[in-house]
């Protein structure tokens, strides 16, 4: 039909539907490439420290090949329209993560964590399994919004009656076995925070006072989101966990940033975060050491004492170079007691270069963007904040961590997902994944249906 030089294309009844097709032949071909790239990482360690080839090599590609097949075929059969890169991603930062535990395990005989990160690693694999079997429908977690903030709450206060390691109480150690609760809780919060903006998106938005020239909601309406927020953060400031508390801040911001379309919270997050910054690094010596540390990396050597942890680090990254020295000739162990945690991307700065480093990173960041893309695709509103909310976890862990063994940023003490030695933020990191890819199959299917209308 044609109006004033318009011309309107109307469909035809008559035409077959076109059916959204699945990816799953290229992420099924990306899950090969990052096992064999894991595989070959594990070898180059093994010829570089003894000229050979690990004896477990085979058993390593197997293991790591038949839990990505099976996280695979799991995605094929219930969510077939999802997003093929999270899986592979999530894959090849797991495969590499082991691939630098092992080599580290080969400077320190007597604490061997690989054949552990193993193990939680298959665990976090079955979970993801898991949820992409058991949850066909993202909605149904808003059903259980406040059983969700009860657990986490729960899952945050029990560590303070736990002594402290290293200055802080974020584990739960017993028998020999520990768990930081606080990598679940940020999952559940996150499904919390999604579930309530959403409700009352729109009280949010238009209701309440101007203060200031910004649209302040009532208190009634933000009082209860404010108040978990505050609990929480208050818990893990008593248990000294700040990086975790700087995690669940910005998550808190974001979030309601996204549900409000306001960039006035962005203002006022960042300046109570400064405040907060700047009280707790003067009340908190633990705090106060690392910001002073951050100040002045070189001053334990002024002083006679030697390198600290972030000056070994940044040696490290400047050894590293363009290229690196390559895996396994690396001198990162010199860090010290948390190389295989919150240094580990020291190893990889020193060992693989300022490429291979770059490349880790935008694995990290291409990961972000499939969440925010699923956010953005999804119709339904819970759908969307979770998934920026899951997604922004990621961006925010990521940078807090990468900012502070660089020295962009005081050292918080958190582990880099999927790399790090740790087995709560291994398996959480997987549910993460699951969760995105689940999100991404629904953002297709709303989209199919829309078509179909």
């Amino acid at each position: 039909m044609s109006k004033a030089g318009i011309t309107l294309a109307t469909a035809d009844p008559s035409a077959p539907a076109v059916r959204p097709t699945g990816r799953r032949g290229v992420e099924l071909a990306l899950i090969v490439l990052a096992v064999g790239l894991s595989v070959y990482g594990y070898c180059a360690v093994g010829l570089a420290r003894n000229g050979t080839v690990p004896p477990g090599a085979a058993g390593y590609g197997a293991g790591l090949g038949v839990l990505a097949v099976l996280a695979h075929l799991a995605v094929r059969w219930r969510a077939p329209l999802a997003d093929p890169l999270p899986l592979p991603i999530g894959v090849l930062l797991n495969g590499v993560g082991l691939v630098l535990i092992y080599r580290l395990d080969l400077e320190t005989p007597g604490d061997r964590a690989a054949p552990a990160q193993l193990i939680w690693s298959t665990l976090g694999v079955a979970l993801f399994i898991a949820v992409i079997l058991v949850l066909r429908d993202h909605r149904v977690l808003q059903r259980y919004t406040y059983l969700c903030v009860t657990v986490a709450l729960v899952l945050l206060t029990v560590p303070v009656l736990f002594p402290a390691v290293n200055g802080a109480r974020i584990w739960i150690r017993v028998a020999g076995f520990s768990i930081q609760p606080g990598e679940f809780a940020k999952v559940l919060l996150a499904v919390f925070f999604a579930a309530y903006l959403a409700a009352n998106r729109c009280a949010l938005t238009y209701a309440g006072r101007r203060v200031w020239g910004m649209q302040l909601p009532t208190g009634r309406v933000l009082g209860p989101i404010v108040a978990v927020w505050l609990v929480s953060v208050g818990v893990l400031v008593l248990e000294r966990d700040l990086g975790t508390s700087l995690l669940f801040f910005g998550l808190f911001v974001v979030l309601l940033y996204v549900a409000t379309g306001r960039t006035g919270w962005i203002a006022v997050g960042l300046l109570l975060a400064s405040l907060g910054a700047v009280a707790v690094g003067r009340l908190e010596p633990h705090v106060h050491h690392r910001i002073e540390t951050w100040l002045r990396p070189f001053a334990s050597i002024e002083a006679g004492e030697g390198p600290n942890q972030i000056a070994q680090s940044l040696f490290a990254f400047a050894e590293g170079g363009i290229l690196g020295s390559g895996l396994g000739l690396g001198h990162s162990v010199l860090i010290g007691f948390a190389v295989k945690s919150d240094f580990i991307l020291a190893t990889a700065g020193e060992e693989l270069g300022l490429a291979g480093l770059s490349a880790i990173i935008l694995l990290y960041g291409l990961l972000v963007e499939r969440g925010y893309r699923a956010g953005l695709a999804l119709r339904d509103p819970f759908g969307r904040l979770l998934a920026v909310g899951l997604a922004s976890l990621v961006a925010l862990q990521v940078f807090v961590i990468a900012g502070g063994v660089t020295g962009l940023i005081p050292l918080t003490g958190m582990a880099m997902p999927f790399l790090a030695q740790g087995g709560s933020s291994v398996v959480t990191n997987w549910a993460i994944v699951a969760l995105l890819v689940r999100l991404s199959d629904s953002a297709r299917r709303q989209d199919a249906a829309g078509a179909l209308r």
